[in-house]
């Protein structure tokens, strides 16, 4: 579709809209309706939405063109660019490095064990709730060495800002921002009184330019990594268990074959994504596809999309456990890749090991079917199945068979 360019207060004509019933319904069909048939939308809602693997590729090796300042709230260092970005960076990346990773894992392990030992022993829950969300709270709080008492909080947190993102209400988002920033600049002034050996202890001695992080720097990286936490993981586990219920082929090969559960989980997310996308603004006139786009527009990458893209994964509608992983954009790419990936795979990997371990068969529920969350979150706002515990111990599968890295 050709567009002419459009300045000042003068709006492009609407393309799609992403938050309509229609598009809510069957986000990734249509998805892949816009990447063949418009892969430069506008909307209202989202500025400019690209739906191409190319096109974002293009986005996120050029932050000169495509900036990540897109909030007025500080954001480090996911909402900076070069070179402030790569000062920050720096000091992001050892908190996911191998060893750390090794170290957390046993931990990590721990939570998803209690997580499951809560399931009922046979019978329905709503895996969103019970299981998906409460994992996703309680291995964030054991990452950042937060109290247990920290999990209660965090949920009425997250709760209230889910809610103000549906309604698009910037005042109760920023007002959930507040109550999250005063809650953590309170924890950092304990921990300066009693260090403790974790994250947000560690944080209070790192250094910028010569000189130690603010707390408000420090309550921004703690933000970014428990929002990008807790909703992206708790939507994955959500969207992993919910395929496995569908292919109960895949699910009992993955009992027998646990090794095999690293690249089955890049490849269910690559089919369904835990998060739906991720902004940019327009920094200089710049043209994509047949679409001009002119300095402060903003450009949604639509990841889902992406990942989805025939032109770059064979049948890419198709799970395939021998498919290159190498063009997966589930991280993203380029400076901005996400620098939590290895934490994100190790916590997949090991609450899917423990799941399935700790269960004979998983399925979805005859009586109530799953809702899809809505946009802008993903997977699934609840998601009944049906559970089989292990009764005997000739049902539980040898924990000896995982392995222990990743």
């Amino acid at each position: 579709m050709e567009g002419p360019k459009h300045r000042g207060d003068v709006s492009p004509p609407t393309d799609w809209e992403p938050r309509s019933p229609a598009v809510l319904q069957n986000y990734g069909a249509v998805c892949d309706q816009m990447r063949l048939e418009c892969p430069v939308a506008f909307s209202e809602y989202l500025g400019w939405s690209l739906f191409r693997h190319e096109d974002i590729c293009r986005v996120l090796k050029d932050p000169a063109t495509f900036s990540n300042v897109v909030s007025a709230h500080l954001a480090v260092p996911n909402g900076m660019d070069p070179p402030l970005h790569t000062k920050y960076r720096r000091i992001i990346e050892p908190y996911f490095s191998a060893a750390r990773m090794e170290r957390f894992e046993p931990v990590c392990r721990e939570v998803a064990v209690r997580c499951v030992e809560s399931l009922p022993s046979n019978g329905e829950v709503d895996l969103s709730e019970n299981f998906a969300r409460k994992f996703a709270l309680d291995v964030q709080c054991a990452f950042a060495g937060w109290p247990t008492e920290v999990r209660d909080r965090l949920q009425l947190w997250m709760a209230e800002n889910h809610r103000a993102t549906l309604a698009g209400d910037r005042e109760a988002s920023s007002r959930s921002a507040t109550e999250f920033a005063v809650y953590v600049t309170e924890l950092l002034a304990q921990r300066r009184i009693e260090p403790q050996d974790d994250v947000t202890t560690r944080l209070l001695t790192e250094t910028v330019d010569g000189r130690l992080l603010t707390d408000d720097e420090i309550v921004s990286i703690l933000r970014n990594w428990t929002v990008g936490e807790l909703g992206t993981i708790a939507s994955a586990v959500g969207i992993l268990v919910h395929y496995l219920c569908q292919d109960q082929v895949l699910q009992a090969r993955l009992r027998r074959r646990p090794e095999e559960l690293s690249v089955a989980i890049e490849e269910i997310l690559r089919l369904d994504a835990p998060l739906l996308s991720n902004r940019r603004k327009v920094l200089r006139c710049v043209k994509i596809g047949e679409r001009e786009l002119e300095p402060g527009a903003r450009v949604a990458l639509m990841w889902g999309s992406a990942n989805r893209d025939e032109s770059v994964f064979c049948e890419a509608a198709q799970l395939r456990l021998e498919r290159s992983q190498d063009q997966n954009l589930l991280y993203g790419a380029g400076i901005h890749v996400c620098p939590g990936a290895p934490l994100a795979r190790l916590e997949l990997r090991v609450v899917l090991e423990c799941l399935l371990a700790g269960t004979v068969k998983l399925k979805l529920s005859h009586q109530q079917v799953p809702i899809r969350a809505l946009y802008p979150a993903a997977g699934f706002a609840t998601l009944p199945i049906v559970v089989e515990r292990c009764q005997t111990p000739d049902e539980r599968v040898d924990r000896s068979l995982f392995p222990s890295g990743g």
